[in-house]
């Protein structure tokens, strides 16, 4: 009784493919095709001993290349191996199966899918050996080369296609239609008038943003097309990003973009050259504007929080506010809508980030139980280990500017919990006076405790380096560093700076400290200390 249920487990249904390209001779008694079946027959026969079976089955194309997949007998073969009727395709040589390499080696990754083992006679290729598969190998990295060739080729000819100033495809520009029959970009006059006007608006507001707002209140929508699923794509209302697209699309100006060079197109054009290369300028001269930031600004709600209002995400971001004597810095969430459309297109806009935080923590906090979100636990984690501990509580949090509403989804369940919160609570907060500021913990205290913090985290080895800390706080690694050669004042000085009064550490600038950190004698550091103050209280 076992060893029939080990014979049943080795029996191995074998399918012979056979093909020939012409139907030349096939009334002969013996054809070609007889002639490979039988080598197939035979060497199933041989392997009789490892539970080979020939299936009654034929698959025979007669008089169809080997160049492509469309075959009837071929076709018939891969039905049933997806119903799993076969275990193993036979064939005399490789290239009656395919003469692609590339068809090939989808056939041979489909049954290698259908745990399918394909054998080849006369070349001694079983992919059931090891010889076998290192032989699979080879072929696919000649077919993957095949494919390498055909992408070369086919970027080469798009390359000829747009010197000569042809459309290949892609969303129609807005202010043209595509004539299908001869492939060519027609202008949409009732388009091309809009488009004119966008020009004009960039050229006068010399704002991306102002010239989105003019036009969603005129009611105008970016170029609709219809997709082959039956969706739309575009036909709503314009961002900031869309309106850059078209100020830089050479298409309006007659002429089609390949490497960065222009070459005459075959389509009309829309603008003129004077007024495309004017907003050209406008865009480099806007560009240096742009503020690089060194360090993706990062909030413990980003990734997490909506405005529902917009249906759209909302990013953390900052802003500066320059007093007499410092840069004051405000973080916020701001709705990537309003970003992008305008203020006026939200009603949300922006919230403070620390009053958003500090409330979503408290109202979590009835929520859930979770002892890592206690407030006592919570102040001493650092950021990257908030967001983990939020992310995995909380699956979403918005904000309904309409409705006031702040609202929090939980990861386990899909309830929504909603409150009450009013706008002016989660506004930014003004810079305080400076009779407040004194009262207040002097931001060179806070460093320096900052310091002692970076390196506990350092000594700990929660964090391998000034690097990766930089990232938690979203600083600059010169600013860490910065901040960490505090530690370097003597503990002298270290002392005073924790138990001065506040007032006069909030009117002694952090850079002036420089001189002071830049003596290795802790005496010297000392006296330059004590000029420091005492110029500082003169003041």
């Amino acid at each position: 009784m076992e060893n029939n249920t080990a014979q049943e487990k080795k029996l191995l249904r074998c399918a012979i493919y056979t093909r020939v390209s012409t139907s030349d001779n096939l009334e002969k008694e013996f054809t070609s095709l007889d002639s490979q079946r039988e080598s197939g027959e035979s060497y199933i026969a041989s392997q009789k001993s490892e539970g080979w079976t020939v299936l009654p089955d034929r698959y025979d194309d007669a008089g169809y290349t080997g160049a492509n997949t469309e075959r009837p007998a071929l076709q018939s073969l891969i039905s049933n191996i997806k119903e799993k009727k076969i275990d193993c395709i036979v064939v005399y040589k490789v290239d009656r199966l395919s003469r692609s390499l590339l068809d090939f080696s989808q056939l041979l990754e489909f049954f290698d899918q259908n745990n399918v083992t394909f054998v080849s006679v006369t070349q001694h290729f079983n992919t059931n050996t090891s010889m076998g598969r290192l032989t699979l190998n080879i072929l696919l990295s000649f077919a993957q080369f095949e494919r390498e060739i055909i992408s070369e080729r086919t970027r080469d000819k798009m390359g000829a296609a747009k010197r000569k100033g042809k459309w290949i495809g892609g969303c129609v520009p807005l202010g043209y239609d595509l004539d299908k029959v001869n492939h060519k970009l027609l202008v949409n006059l009732e388009e091309a008038k809009i488009v004119c006007e966008l020009f004009d608006l960039y050229l006068k507001k010399c704002s991306l943003l102002e010239v989105a707002k003019i036009a969603n209140s005129n009611g105008y929508k970016t170029k609709a097309h219809k997709l082959s699923e039956g969706r739309q794509r575009g036909g709503i209302k314009f961002l900031n990003t869309s309106i850059e697209r078209i100020i830089k699309n050479a298409y309006y100006i007659g002429k089609v973009k390949y490497h960065d060079k222009l070459y005459p197109g075959e389509h009309k054009p829309i603008i003129s050259d004077d007024i495309f290369q004017k907003a050209q300028q406008i865009l480099s001269e806007n560009r240096p504007n742009r503020v690089k930031k060194s360090v993706k600004n990062i909030g413990l709600l980003s990734g997490i929080l909506h405005c529902k209002s917009c249906n759209s995400s909302m990013y953390n971001t900052y802003s500066f506010k320059n007093s007499k004597k410092k840069k004051y810095k405000y973080n916020y969430y701001l709705c990537l809508n309003a970003h992008k459309r305008g203020y006026n297109e939200c009603p949300t806009r922006l919230l403070s980030g620390h009053l958003l935080e500090a409330m979503v923590m408290r109202y979590l906090r009835t929520l859930s139980k979770e002892p890592k979100i206690n407030y006592e636990t919570w102040e001493t984690l650092i950021l990257e280990e908030k967001i983990l501990i939020l992310k995995s509580i909380v699956k979403q949090v918005y904000y309904d500017g309409n409705k006031e509403i702040l609202g929090i989804i939980l990861q386990n369940n899909d309830k929504c919990y909603e409150i009450k919160v009013e706008k002016k609570e989660l506004k930014r907060v003004n810079e305080p006076p400076r009779e407040t500021k004194i009262k207040v913990e002097p931001q060179l205290r806070k460093n320096l405790l900052l310091a002692h913090q970076i390196q506990e985290v350092l000594n700990e080895g929660r964090a391998k380096n000034l690097k990766e800390i930089s990232g938690w706080l979203n600083m600059s690694p010169q600013r860490i560093n910065q901040i960490a050669s505090l530690l370097l004042l003597s503990p002298k000085i270290q002392e005073e700076i924790i138990l001065f009064k506040a007032g006069l550490l909030s009117s002694l600038p952090e850079y002036k400290l420089r001189q002071v950190i830049n003596e290795i004698d802790w005496e010297n550091q000392y006296k330059i200390w004590q000029e420091l103050l005492k110029n500082t209280t003169k003041k």
